[in-house]
Order: structure tokens, then C-alpha cells, then sequence
């Protein structure tokens, strides 16, 4: 059994040691920017909503955790928007660590977020999912996430002649 809690300030380091060079390859496969650029862009990203680490405003980090297992290893994180006033969560980030995937742990980790949010009174939750991400898509699917539209892209000449 998994279950969520509270990212304590002394694992914020150890996230972000994760998130920012996953975000960064990230927007470099997409945008098609170079992988020091794409970094200093996530970078720049994290410093605006995570400026203040796990009390930054209007942000939610949790660690994932298995449940009664002695000393709880972290099998992954959740970062999280939620609205206000019961509106949509948005998940900016979701991630069971490599030695843990395959296990069942994404579902149950989801499941654990599910029945946060629902106590504390939130509708729904949304994400974006990158269009190359199969795995990723098919765990949202089957865990009942509906596709709500789809985020294009056409890259534009940099030099344009008359």
C-alpha cells in the first residue's frame, strides 16, 4: 500500500536533484531547444512557483511513501496546484523513481491523491501528458482521466525570406 504525505523541507534538494534534469529533457525533446537551455528554462521555471520550496504558496508537494515498511522509502512525488475553493487540482508533476516502477505504485499512488483532494472538497484533477509518454497515457486511462484536448506545435523558420 502506498500512501502520500507532506515533503519535509530537508527533501526538497533531493526532488528538484530529480525534477529539473526530467524537466529539462523534457522541454528540449519538445521545443527543440538545447539540453542548457532547456535546463536554465526549468530552472527558471521552478524558482517562480517553487521559490519558497515545500511552503511555497498555492503549491503542494508529497512524497510518496510505502506504507508500514520500516523507514518508508520515497517511491515517488506528486507536485500539485490545487484551486481554490474546491476547483480543479492541476498535477505538474508525477513520478514514481526508476527502481520502483512496474510495481503497481503509480495506480495506487493516484488512487492516494484522488481521495486528498476529494476529502478536502476538489471536483477533479488534470494534467498534461507529453503526446510520446504511452506508458504515462494508458496509467491516466486506466485510472479514469479523460483526454480533454491535445497541445500542438509547428516550429517556424527562424530566418524568413521575401
Amino acid at each position: 500500500m502506498i500512501r502520500l504525505r507532506k515533503m519535509q523541507a530537508g527533501e526538497f534538494q533531493d526532488y528538484l536533484a530529480y525534477f529539473i534534469p526530467d524537466y529539462a529533457a523534457e522541454i528540449s525533446a519538445n521545443y527543440d531547444v538545447d539540453l542548457q537551455a532547456a535546463r536554465f528554462r526549468a530552472e527558471q521555471e521552478v524558482e517562480a512557483d517553487l521559490g519558497q520550496g515545500v511552503d511555497s504558496p498555492g503549491q503542494d508537494l508529497f512524497c510518496i511513501a510505502i506504507d508500514g515498511a520500516k523507514d518508508a522509502p520515497v517511491v515517488g512525488y506528486f507536485w500539485c496546484k490545487p484551486g481554490g475553493n474546491g476547483g480543479a487540482v492541476f498535477i505538474s508533476d508525477f513520478c514514481i523513481l526508476p527502481p520502483f516502477r512496474g510495481k503497481g505504485y503509480a495506480k495506487q499512488a493516484l488512487a492516494a491523491l484522488e481521495a486528498e483532494y476529494a476529502g478536502a472538497g476538489h471536483r477533479d484533477i488534470r494534467l498534461r501528458v507529453a503526446a510520446d509518454n504511452d506508458r504515462a497515457q494508458h496509467l491516466y486511462q486506466a485510472a479514469g482521466f479523460q483526454v480533454t484536448g491535445i497541445n500542438m506545435r509547428k516550429p517556424l523558420a527562424e530566418e524568413r525570406s521575401e
